[in-house]
């Protein structure tokens, strides 16, 4: 068994980072349809089942309703979900874990088939930044421990490099680029890519809205 996760932050915590210009339903909105779209592509790659790991109902509600496993969060912090999920995995026998942050609402099938058909115990792609990890891909789910968080791909190079095993990483517009600031939604816009992220930040006439706050 494979498994691609996707951790979701309780929708009234997620995308903090938009409050001057969206309010805290709007953010939610806004998760939920990048969930979606994202679900989109990791449903649509065979031989992986897709998991979706939240302590927020609306979240686990779209993750059944689309016949994904779902996952109730234990502990908050992105890295005490994704550690229960190893667990979980571990204990189903999985020879692979993708851990795929949600908020890569341009990820395409061909960009993350790529990445999982990248050999190696650890595969990554870091954030545009360098900073983040958007995909960290372990043979098996527990070959590193996972380090979300602040310096995440620094951190994640180095406990591979500590425990001698090869690192691959992927450095893919698509896999790099996650919704984070008011920027960053008008990046989704002009790429005219159909979704439910895009039609969510057009239905809020975000474009105008996000003109008044820069």
């Amino acid at each position: 068994m494979r498994v691609i996760v996707l951790p979701v932050k309780s929708l009234s915590e997620s995308k903090t980072r938009l409050a001057p210009v969206l309010t805290p339903l709007e953010r939610g909105a806004l998760t939920l349809a990048m969930l979606e779209d994202v679900m989109d592509v990791t449903q649509a790659v065979a031989g992986w089942e897709t998991w979706v790991v939240s302590p927020d109902e609306a979240v686990l509600e779209i993750a059944l309703e689309r016949a994904a496993h779902a996952v109730r969060e234990q502990k908050p912090t992105l890295t005490s979900a994704v550690r229960q999920v190893e667990e979980e995995a571990t204990g189903r026998d999985a020879g692979a874990l993708a851990v795929l942050l949600p908020d890569t609402p341009l990820v395409t099938l061909e960009a993350l088939t790529s990445a999982l058909r990248t050999l190696g115990p650890v595969v990554l792609a870091p954030a545009t930044d360098e900073s983040g990890t958007n995909l960290l891909i372990r043979r098996p789910p527990t070959a590193i421990r996972a380090r979300f968080g602040a310096d995440s791909y620094r951190k994640h190079l180095e406990a591979a490099a500590g425990a001698d095993l090869p690192t691959a990483v992927i450095e893919t517009p698509e896999l790099a680029f996650d919704l984070d600031l008011p920027g960053d939604i008008l990046t989704v816009l002009d790429a005219r890519r159909r979704g439910r992220t895009a039609e969510v930040c057009l239905d809020m006439d975000l474009p105008a809205r996000i003109g008044t706050h820069t």
